[in-house]
């Protein structure tokens, strides 16, 4: 499943009971902050206790974008869960680095080094199975009108 805005998409690349690996591409910043965390939420509403950000298509994350990260964390960790991030670019790298942000943000290289992070029985399949593509959902689609 996805959902996006027009600077900003999270996809669900795979998940199981306890945990889902999702592709955020964009920009997270003021704009999308809502939509970031509405879309977090109901995952974490779905039971997942551990999120797995893969943020190598993020192209832009300012302190909005980093409160949001805080805040899913300071979520999931509420319900025993961790927020894994794999395939940080420099510029976020270096964000964390400078707010002091690192280790409360785990970063790894690759979504399969974060997973490691978790319990094996809290980890989806990685690479996801094949045949399935990833759901695109638009803004507004969770909406009752």
């Amino acid at each position: 499943m996805s959902t996006q805005t027009n600077r900003l998409s999270v996809t669900d690349l795979t998940h199981c009971e306890h945990c889902a690996v999702l592709r955020v591409r964009g920009e997270l910043d003021q704009d999308c902050e809502q939509f970031f965390l509405r879309t977090i939420g109901s995952r974490v509403l779905a039971g997942h206790r551990h999120l797995v950000l893969d943020v190598t298509a993020l192209t832009f994350c300012d302190s909005r974008g980093l409160n949001c990260l805080l805040a899913a964390r300071w979520l999931l960790q509420r319900r025993e869960g961790m927020l894994l991030l794999a395939g940080s670019g420099r510029r976020l790298v270096d964000l964390l680095a400078q707010t002091g942000s690192s280790e409360l943000l785990p970063s790894y290289s690759t979504v399969s080094q974060a997973l490691t992070a978790l319990p094996p029985e809290h980890r989806p399949a990685w690479p996801p199975p094949s045949g399935k593509p990833p759901t695109v959902r638009k803004p507004g689609a969770d909406r009752v009108t």
